[in-house]
């Protein structure tokens, strides 16, 4: 470097503004006198000792961009299970309806099934008023991974969901293989249940919420008073009338439904029976003129008429805080016939009864002799929010509900799944009512079709089944019925959500 160096010693080379020095680190620094110089080479040496310990740490390795060959983590011993949800736990929110008064832990032992065989958790919530408890955390954005709440209830909130298009897609769950066995969701379910506008309500071939606890509904009565009497169950519309008549002489009156939300499956068993499956797809998409044809003005007569044949308490008890009171007439022979599904049973299992009361159910009648009986299929709905934070472990769970280990849970509360040959193994009152089907009754199938919110336009249940109240406490006429019916199909039609 031109620079002569002393022969030994320890020596630190530097430059400065004056060239390339070499000085001896035992050098006195009292022979230096410039403090600048000084400041100069305490700064050099500071950054020489980082750069060795930098050297240090990194081995003398110099640095690439090329990948390098470390190790794999250890696994857990098994295949990649793309399908396997990342969540340890979800949250499900189900209606404590009448199938748990019965067995009341059903619920409670799904998920501890659910959890036992998959290893996600499961914060459960069940209430009878579910709306209430989890509406307003949904405000906020707090949404469950699991909701078990079915169409037609009072508060109306499945039905604002799918309006708004918050549902998630669940079509891939029919395709998922059921947790814990080798069979297919969709290859486990009955047929026509995936095929609705109740789990199809957009019309495009996809599936957003699933079917649970079917249910034969019809009009349910105390067979034990019709034994008692020498009544004959009325086949035809004409003999209720008369049987209406004759009960009413002996102070029964000859209806009452537990709130009008009920009048759904009985009014789609009418639509059936009026004009079979073309006239119920007609009005349950509110077709321009439906209600002007004879069929639906059939349907309009018999409700109307049924109306004055209803025990007059039944509108103040219609609500989700006392319908079991109007269900109690039935059991007190204070009315006939009320429109319900297999739930009742469990429902009113603890409820004080007439003597001899037993349980009988029928079809509703036919519109003219000969005509065709209908039962309409009742089933409640599962599904999953569109902003919920687990919706692949949501799948997952909606997936065990169709399990065998699932579907015997729910069977001890007469919850019965919609899982091909689960009849064969039903036995009492289970085994009349799912045989229903055997003694002649068609069953009718599917619902009002989805349409867009739309301002001061309410639900189906708000147009076409609240207002049997009025009918009944005759606050509203037939004819304003009817009108307003018209009215807001044709906001509904023009809304459709297809």
């Amino acid at each position: 470097m031109g620079l002569p160096l002393p022969l030994s010693g320890v020596y630190l080379l530097y430059k400065d503004g004056e060239g390339m020095r070499c000085l001896p680190v035992r050098q006195d620094f009292n022979d230096w006198r410039n403090k600048e110089k000084m400041k100069r080479i305490l700064s050099m040496t500071l950054a020489f000792l980082m750069l060795l310990s930098l050297l240090a740490g990194c081995g003398g390795a110099p640095q690439t961009n090329e990948p390098q060959n470390t190790p794999e983590p250890a696994s857990d011993g098994g295949a990649e299970t793309p399908d396997t949800p990342e969540a340890q736990s979800i949250q499900v929110a189900a209606l404590a309806s009448g199938y748990m008064e019965a067995y009341p832990n059903m619920w409670k032992e799904v998920c501890e099934a659910f959890t036992e065989e998959t290893g996600i958790a499961v914060d459960l919530l069940t209430d009878k008023g579910l709306e209430d408890m989890i509406g307003p955390s949904m405000q906020g954005g707090d949404y469950p991974d699991v909701i078990h709440l079915a169409t037609g209830r009072e508060a109306g909130l499945t039905e604002q969901f799918i309006k708004d298009s918050n549902i998630a897609e669940i079509t891939d769950v029919l395709s998922m293989t059921v947790p814990g066995e080798s069979a297919k969701v969709g290859d486990k379910i009955a047929g026509g249940f995936t095929d609705t506008s109740l789990t199809n309500p957009y019309g495009d071939g996809k599936t957003y919420l699933a079917p649970m606890f079917y249910s034969p509904c019809g009009l349910f009565y105390n067979a034990g008073l019709f034994a008692e009497k020498g009544w004959e169950v009325p086949t035809t519309w004409d003999e209720m009338w008369a049987l209406g008549d004759k009960a009413k002489a002996e102070d029964i009156y000859l209806f009452t439904y537990p709130t009008t939300g009920y009048f759904d499956a009985f009014l789609w068993a009418l639509m059936y029976s009026a004009g079979g499956p073309e006239f119920f797809e007609a009005a349950t998409h509110y077709e321009e003129g439906i209600w002007d044809t004879p069929e639906a003005q059939t349907c309009f007569d018999i409700i109307a008429k049924l109306a004055t044949y209803t025990n007059p308490v039944t509108p103040a008890q219609a609500n989700d805080q006392d319908f079991t009171q109007n269900q109690q007439l039935v059991l007190d022979n204070k009315a006939l016939f009320m429109p319900n599904g297999t739930w009742i049973v469990g429902e009113m299992a603890e409820a004080p009864r007439a003597d001899g009361f037993e349980w009988g159910m029928t079809a509703l009648p036919a519109v003219s002799e000969g005509g065709d009986c209908y039962s309409y299929t009742w089933f409640e709905q599962a599904w999953i929010p569109a902003g919920a934070a687990n919706v692949d472990a949501a799948k997952q769970f909606i997936a065990f509900l169709y399990s065998d280990k699932a579907c015997e849970i729910f069977a001890k509360g007469g919850a019965i799944q919609p899982v091909l040959g689960i009849a064969d193994s039903l036995e009492g009152d289970n085994k009349m009512f799912y045989s229903i089907y055997d003694n002649g009754a068609k069953a009718a199938m599917g619902g009002f079709a989805a349409y867009s919110a739309v301002a001061g336009l309410g639900t189906t249940r708000e147009v076409f089944l609240d207002p049997v109240n009025g009918l009944v406490s005759g606050t509203i006429s037939v004819d304003q019925w009817i009108s307003d019916i018209k009215a807001a199909s044709d906001q509904m039609r023009a809304n459709l959500m297809e």
